[in-house]
């Protein structure tokens, strides 16, 4: 926009102000007192004219309205999901407190179930509440104007805890991130997944109500909050059951059967005992030295 321009329009702008004088004030024409949207703040006569003179001849301002972030810089959130994700809080505490690496207790899944069995329920809550609260910042790095970018950052936080590079690719199960990651954009079905987790542990049988809950949390976040609640649902339960399947270690036996108990009871085999036996027996079979 050339200076002549501007300068007539800000002639023009005087002008229009002293015919609008009222008592020896002068008064702002109506159609002066308005604010262009993108814009903080309320624009002076001159620069409201200046300004949608400018959007005309196609200059406009590159920063976003309310001075937030570059859109751009927000798809960052999900690499970011993934890297806090990946902290291993749970194998953390039991290495500090029990000197033990949780990938060689139990069924070797680096979850809160082995933190208490080597440390109690004092650690096992805070390495909950940490890992809830990782699996949220994600979603609130990328904010909710774009459901895709938070769903994508949902599942990243997810997938981070379930194949952390900390723990050359070992995990937990991601219910707990999976609620963190829910709670800003669909908390009803956190809540699912937490009634889940409760019901199992209380009934003996963890995975299986977790399995319920993962059945229900897509149309229970999908009623709750709409078509984001249920995409963000969607994108915290691939991670889940995709680390179900595919479990700590590839099946001794590649069967059909094998991956339904995977997935129903999160274990090679149906039977809790054998289960046992079956674990003892592969690690007594690893090499020295092999990756746990």
């Amino acid at each position: 926009m050339s200076l002549h321009r501007v300068a007539a329009i800000t002639a023009f702008t005087g002008v229009a102000l002293k015919l609008r004088a009222r008592g020896g004030k002068w008064a702002r024409p109506r159609w002066l007192a308005t604010s262009r949207p993108g814009y903080a703040g309320s624009l002076s006569p001159v620069q409201a004219i200046i300004s949608t003179g400018l959007h005309r001849e196609g200059v406009t301002s590159a920063r976003p309205a309310g001075g937030g972030n570059p859109q751009p810089l927000r798809w960052l959130a999900v690499p970011a999901a993934y890297l806090v994700g990946a902290i291993p809080f749970s194998n953390i505490a039991a290495r500090r407190l029990g000197g033990v690496d949780l990938r060689r207790v139990g069924t070797g899944t680096v979850s809160g179930t082995g933190l208490f069995a080597v440390a109690g329920l004092g650690p096992l809550m805070l390495a909950g509440i940490l890992d809830v609260a990782k699996g949220a910042v994600g979603p609130l790095l990328a904010g909710g104007d774009d459901p895709v970018r938070r769903a994508l950052a949902a599942a990243a936080g997810v997938s981070g805890h379930n194949w952390s590079p900390w723990l050359s690719g070992a995990g937990g199960r991601g219910i707990s991130p999976a609620i963190g990651a829910l709670l800003p954009a669909a908390p009803a079905g956190a809540a699912t997944l937490l009634a889940g987790l409760a019901g199992g542990r209380a009934a003996g049988e963890t995975a299986v109500g977790c399995l319920v809950a993962d059945a229900a949390v897509v149309p229970v976040s999908g009623r709750a909050h709409g078509r984001d609640g249920a995409l963000c649902a969607a994108g915290v339960l691939v991670p889940i059951l995709a680390k179900r399947l595919a479990g700590n270690a590839p099946p001794a036996r590649r069967r059909p059967t094998t991956y339904v108990w995977r997935l129903v009871f999160d274990r090679d085999v149906r039977e809790k005992g054998a289960a046992r036996s079956h674990l003892v027996a592969r690690r007594a079979a690893r090499p020295v030295g092999a990756r746990p």
